[in-house]
């Protein structure tokens, strides 16, 4: 190359995004070698950035201008969506093409496996992902009387802020629990508590809108009752009261409306009713996949043993209860497993073929020792689905009895294969990394779900084979 063709240097000051972090920050880099975060920014583009924040081997700053665009920046759809004080901070990626945003979080599953861990999959999964607007059903709506605007707010915080934001409309949601936000502020505006009702729990279901009132103190009989009309005049969304005077194990129904709160996994025949504050799947349209392909590539033979590890409601569990030949689910709450046991009673009833036989225990899954996991017997498959902490004690546990096989009894053997479904990329990581280099495992495949589309959070699924 002659001089004449060579680039001509960036103007100073001007900064080229190298990738996005797992915050949806653009990466760049200045000619020292220091990293920059740049709110806004997308890999590819050339901009110019605020500094607001300095530290000795890093900067964060905000967008001030792009010079050149990426091909994957959208306008985003929502009105409330940006980088300006007082803006919506739900959505984090609506000025990422869809497409874009998935690319994204792979490359952050597999830096995450690298990096942390150590480990590169044989095969990248296709991933996992669906409609990104209206697919959220549930969310924490905060509420707020603002003297000073004379009005209530209902929604997410503003973004980096404790403040709510302002919004009149919300894409991610269903569009009929949209419709009800401005009715909500008109709600809580016209009630004796609307000093100290500070949250709205949404959780959708097949045919009910579950709204969840906390209120820090009692209400009145004219505020029952205004809520009474409330569901009344939104019957058509199927909307549902339900009160929370202190902590979640306090949620009770206002007034039965005759439907109840559930949602269905067809591919298996499975209803899944639940509470409001239950842990469930933001996304049912994704978790319907996803537990589909879970158990598909669990390959389970009709005469194995499967142990669903942090079971919660039966979510994978009931759906392996028709492929294997016995299915164990582990979860860490006694109340939990109480609600399993229920779930699968209800849909063994009348099933023309019955479920596998199914236990439901209660462990400290935290807590695992290797002669705790030898306890509850050999398994052929594993499905593990832990919280974002992830299944390090369960790895390790493993791990140990891989290296000491002093501490297997006779005619234990580790399963054959893990599905590992993971909502943090660091501790999947993590874990990964000790089933691999310690307890004899190949991470033979792994993949991203896009479970919260326009948001940063990156769920995952990876498989694990021991020869």
């Amino acid at each position: 190359m002659t001089e004449k063709q060579l680039p001509a240097p960036h103007p100073e000051g001007w900064l080229e995004i190298e990738s996005l972090d797992i915050e949806a920050q653009g990466v760049a880099r200045r000619p020292d070698g220091k990293v920059v975060f740049i709110d806004g920014a997308l890999p590819g583009e050339l901009v110019t950035a605020n500094v607001h924040r300095k530290k000795n081997n890093w900067e964060q700053a905000s967008l001030v201008a792009v010079h050149r665009e990426s091909h994957l920046r959208v306008t985003p759809r929502c009105p409330h969506f940006g980088l300006h004080a007082g803006a919506c901070g739900g959505c984090k990626m609506q000025h990422l093409h869809e497409g874009g945003q998935v690319a994204i979080k792979q490359r952050v599953l597999e830096d995450n496996l690298w990096h942390l861990g150590k480990v590169r999959a044989d095969t990248i999964l296709p991933a996992i992902h669906g409609p990104a607007w209206g697919y959220r059903w549930r969310a924490r709506f905060s509420v707020r009387h603002v003297r000073k605007k004379e009005a209530v707010l209902v929604g997410f915080h503003e973004r980096k802020s404790r403040y709510v934001a302002d919004i009149r409309e919300c894409h991610v949601v269903p569009k009929h629990v949209s419709d009800l936000l401005l009715p909500l502020r008109a709600l809580i505006g016209s009630m004796d508590a609307i000093e100290t009702c500070p949250q709205i729990e949404l959780a959708c279901g097949e045919r009910v809108t579950a709204l969840v009132l906390r209120h820090l103190e009692p209400l009145s009989p004219g505020d029952i009752a205004k809520l009474r009309a409330f569901a009344t005049q939104h019957a058509a969304a199927g909307v549902q009261w339900w009160l929370q005077p202190k902590g979640p194990d306090t949620v009770r129904l206002l007034e039965d409306s005759g439907e109840e709160l559930d949602y269905t996994l067809p591919e298996f025949g499975i209803t899944m009713p639940f509470k409001p504050t239950d842990f469930t799947q933001v996304n049912p349209h994704i978790n319907r996949v996803l537990v589909d392909r879970a158990v598909r590539l669990l390959d389970i033979q009709p005469q194995e043993r499967v142990i669903d590890w942090f079971c919660g409601l039966g979510n994978f569990t009931l759906p392996l209860a028709t492929r294997a030949g016995e299915v164990l689910g582990i979860e860490g709450s006694e109340a939990l497993v109480a609600r399993s046991r229920e779930n699968y009673a209800r849909n063994n009833a009348g099933r023309p073929v019955p479920l596998a036989p199914t236990r439901f225990e209660a462990r400290n899954l935290f807590e695992m020792t290797p002669q705790l996991l030898v306890a509850d017997g050999r398994a052929d498959r594993w499905l593990v689905d832990p919280p974002r902490e992830g299944a390090f004690a369960l790895a390790k546990a493993l791990a140990d009895l891989h290296q000491d096989p002093s501490l297997r009894p006779a005619g234990w053997t580790p399963p054959r294969r893990i599905v590992y479904v993971s909502c943090n990329p660091a501790t999947l990581a993590r874990d990964a990394g000790l089933l691999v280099h310690q307890a004899g495992y190949a991470c033979s495949a792994a993949g991203v779900v896009n479970m919260f589309p326009h948001t940063a959070h990156v769920e995952s699924i990876a498989v694990f084979d021991h020869p």
